[in-house]
C-alpha cells in the first residue's frame, strides 16, 4: 500500500466520519480504486449510497499485509461511469449489484445482467452466456432441485462430458434484506442480522454487535469478546465437520459420511450449551453478551469437546487413508492463485489456492487480538485442497477452544452502549466459517442507519466455483460444488 493513498484509512471494526471520507468524481474513485489493487488491496464493498436524486459509489478496500482498511466515495452522480470490472474483475457482481440497485450503469462491463431481480420475462438470472459449436450442448440444473436446498441455477456449457463454461444465476429469493435495515436499528435488526445465512448465526452477529460499538465508540467487554470468539469457532467446528461427512457422502465414503453427520450435532450441541440454541441465536447482541458460561458448564463443554475432536480426527483420518478418496479429490476443480487473487476468493477456498487471507490473522478485532489461531494454508487450489483446509481448521479451531476454556477472562459481560453517532460510516470483517463477512454501516444525522451493506462470503466465492468447472467432467460438479459449499440465502439478500 502506499503511504500517500488518496483513501481514509482505518483499522477493521472502527469508524470515521462521513465527511472525512474522501469523494472524487465517480471516474477518479474508479482510478484511484484499481491502483490501490494494482498495489496490493482487495475489495470487500463496493455500494451506492443515495443523494437525493443521484447515487454515490462507496469503496472499500483491505490491505491485508499492512493490517488496514480504506474508504472512499465518489461525488453524487446519475447515469454512468467507466465499470472497475475491465480491469478488475473482482467488482464484477459488485457492480452488477450497483447497477441494478441504483440505476448506474458501468460502461464497459463484460456480462451485465441481474444479480437478483427480474429480467423482463426471465427470472432473476436473465440471459446467459452460450458457447458455439457443433459438439456444444447445454445442461440446466435448477433452480428447483430435488433434495432441501435452496432455488440456485446453473447453466452448463459442453463438449461431450467437459464443461467449458458454467454460468451461476441466484437471486430467485428477494429478501430485502438491506432494504429493511434502512433506518434501523429496528427491534428486528438483530434476529436479521442472525438469518443472513443461518449457518452463519454467529459471524454475522458479531459483526453487527461491533458496527454497533464502533458507531458509539466503545467496546464490549474482554469476556463478552472472549465468548463471542468461542462461539465463532463452534460454528466453524459444526460446519467443517459436517462438509467434511458431506464431501464423503459425494464419493460414497459411508464411514467418514455417518461419523461427520453425527460429529456436527455434537458441535451444535456445544453451542446450545453455550447460549441455549444450536446455532447461537441469543448469544451476541450490541454491547456484549447475553449468556455466560459458568466454570462448571466451562468444564463440561471441555469434557464434550474432548472425545468429540478425538472422533473427528478418527473419522478424518479414515478418509484420507482411502486412497479411492484421494483420486477422486486430487487435480480436480483446481483454481488457481492467480485466479483466487483476481477475483478476491476468501476464506477456506482462497486459502486453498495457497493465499494467506483469514480476517483473524489479518485484521484482527475483538478477541482474536490477544489470541489467534494459525491460519491453515493448502497450495493445490483442487477439491482436495479446500478439503484438506477443512481438517486443518478443524484441528486448529479444536486447539483454540481447549486453550481458550482452560484460561477464561473475568469480568462483565455487557458494557453500556451509547446511541450509534450521527453521520459515521463505520466498517467490520469477521473471519466466519465460509470467509469474510463484512459490514458497513452508514449513519444520518439522527444516528440512524442511513444505508447498510452486507456482504456474506459466498457473494465472494460463487465465481470460483464457475472457474472450478471448467475443463472438468460434469460429474464432477457434485464434489466441486461441496467442495466450496456456498450460501444461497447469504447471497439473496
Amino acid at each position: 500500500m502506499s503511504a500517500s493513498t488518496p483513501f481514509a484509512l482505518l483499522a477493521n471494526a472502527t469508524s470515521i466520519p462521513w465527511a472525512e471520507v474522501p469523494a472524487w468524481p465517480v471516474a477518479e474513485l474508479v482510478r484511484a480504486t484499481a491502483e490501490e489493487l494494482n498495489r496490493g488491496g482487495r475489495l470487500c464493498a463496493w455500494f451506492g449510497v443515495p443523494e437525493g436524486e443521484a447515487t454515490c459509489l462507496v469503496a472499500v478496500l483491505a490491505f491485508d499485509a499492512d493490517n488496514t482498511l480504506a474508504v472512499g466515495r465518489s461525488l453524487p452522480f446519475t447515469g454512468n461511469y467507466p465499470a472497475l470490472t475491465a480491469t478488475h474483475s473482482q467488482a464484477h457482481l459488485f457492480e452488477r449489484e450497483v447497477w441494478e440497485q441504483h440505476g448506474l450503469t458501468p460502461e464497459g462491463h463484460p456480462w451485465l445482467k441481474p444479480v437478483r431481480r427480474t429480467n423482463g420475462d426471465a427470472p432473476a438470472n436473465g440471459e446467459f452466456f452460450r458457447v458455439d459449436g457443433r459438439e456444444v450442448h447445454e445442461v440446466a440444473v435448477g433452480p428447483v432441485h430435488a433434495g432441501v436446498i435452496e432455488p440456485g441455477h446453473f447453466r452448463f456449457q459442453c463438449a461431450g462430458e467437459e464443461v467449458l463454461h458454467l454460468e451461476i444465476a441466484l437471486g430467485y429469493q428477494h429478501r430485502g434484506a438491506e432494504t429493511a435495515l434502512a433506518g434501523g436499528p429496528h427491534r428486528a435488526t438483530m434476529s436479521q442480522m442472525e438469518t443472513v445465512a443461518g449457518d452463519t448465526t454467529v459471524a454475522h452477529a458479531t459483526a453487527h454487535a461491533t458496527i454497533m460499538e464502533a458507531l458509539a465508540g466503545t467496546e464490549a467487554p474482554l469476556r463478552a469478546q472472549w465468548l463471542r470468539a468461542i462461539a465463532l469457532e463452534l460454528e466453524r467446528l459444526a460446519n467443517h465437520t459436517g462438509d467434511m461427512g458431506a464431501l464423503a457422502g459425494d464419493v460414497a465414503f459411508l464411514p467418514t459420511q455417518s461419523a461427520c453427520g453425527k460429529l456436527r450435532g455434537d458441535y451444535l450441541n456445544l453451542t446450545a450449551l453455550l447460549c441455549g440454541n444450536r446455532f447461537g441465536r441469543g448469544l451476541v447482541r450490541p454491547g456484549g453478551c447475553r449468556h455466560d458460561l459458568e466454570p462448571a458448564r466451562a468444564v463440561q463443554m471441555l469434557e464434550r469437546l474432548a472425545p468429540a475432536l478425538a472422533d473427528t480426527e478418527q473419522a478424518v483420518a479414515w478418509f484420507w487413508d482411502a486412497a479411492s478418496v484421494r483420486a477422486r479429490f486430487e487435480n480436480v476443480g483446481t483454481v488457481f492463485a492467480a485466479q483466487a487473487a483476481e477475483i478476491g476468493l476468501v476464506g477456506p477456498a482462497a486459502r486453498a489456492c495457497g493465499l494467506v487471507r483469514d480476517v483473524r490473522y489479518d485484521h484482527p478485532a475483538g478477541w482474536h487480538r490477544f489470541a489467534q489461531a494459525p491460519v491453515a494454508v493448502w497450495p493445490g487450489g483442487d477439491v482436495f485442497a479446500r478439503a484438506r483446509v477443512r481438517s486443518l481448521e478443524i484441528q486448529r479451531s479444536g486447539d483454540f477452544l481447549r486453550e481458550q476454556l482452560a484460561t477464561p477472562p473475568e469480568g462483565e459481560l455487557h458494557g453500556e452502549l451509547p446511541p450509534p453517532s450521527p453521520d459515521m460510516l463505520a466498517v467490520t470483517l469477521v473471519e466466519g466459517w465460509r470467509g469474510e463477512v463484512c459490514h458497513v454501516a452508514l449513519t444520518d444525522a439522527a444516528g440512524r442507519f442511513r444505508r447498510y451493506k452486507l456482504v456474506d462470503p459466498s457473494f465472494h466465492n460463487w465465481t470460483g466455483l464457475a472457474l472450478a468447472l471448467r475443463g472438468t467432467a460434469i460429474s464432477d460438479f457434485p464434489i466441486c460444488n461441496k467442495s466450496f459449499n456456498l450460501s444461497y440465502c447469504g447471497f439473496d439478500l
